[in-house]
């Protein structure tokens, strides 16, 4: 088993939209369901120190519920939570969304987290791999969304298109 008690996994894809309609899709939390395949609802105002509410499922793995605090919000660049569990030196998760302009109608899209606490080395043997597998199929997904959108004419959303306060009560 490794022992390590910090690990951090990144996934990044290029997407052909412009930057306004990934982060548009990024940010439309209340549709997650329809194409989200790791991280299947977002409830709450997001918004720098709010504490939101998110349930996830990676690929072959339960559903987990959190409820982590935004440490960043900067449309329509970078959105970051991060999740404690009981204490932060038990475990610790900061899960980032960056949204990196290439060119005018396309975005490099990275989706990392780091994980911390004496937890970590459970954490990685028996979740891990399905949360890498959720990045990329995630970051997939996101792609041929924003790309079908943009496809279409685009549905240009201004940077606050995606502060979203959904109901609690989508929560299962």
């Amino acid at each position: 088993m490794d022992l390590r008690t910090r690990r951090t996994i990144r996934s990044a894809i290029e997407i052909r939209a412009p930057l306004d309609v990934v982060w548009g899709v990024l940010t439309d939390f209340a549709s997650y369901p329809e194409w989200n395949p790791h991280i299947r609802r977002v409830t709450g105002t997001v918004d720098k120190g709010a504490r939101i509410a998110i349930n996830t499922q990676p690929p072959g793995g339960r559903m987990i519920a959190m409820r982590p605090t935004v440490v960043t919000w900067e449309p329509p660049n970078e959105l970051r939570w991060r999740a404690k569990f009981l204490s932060g030196r038990l475990f610790t998760g900061e899960h980032g969304f960056r949204l990196e302009p290439t060119a005018p109608d396309r975005v490099r899209f990275v989706q990392d987290e780091t994980f911390s606490g004496v937890l970590v080395p459970f954490y990685s043997s028996l979740r891990l791999g399905h949360t890498r597998r959720g990045f990329d199929d995630t970051n997939e997904a996101l792609r041929d969304r924003a790309e079908e959108i943009a496809a279409q004419g685009g549905d240009q959303r201004t940077a606050d298109a995606g502060r979203r306060s959904v109901a609690d009560d989508h929560l299962s």
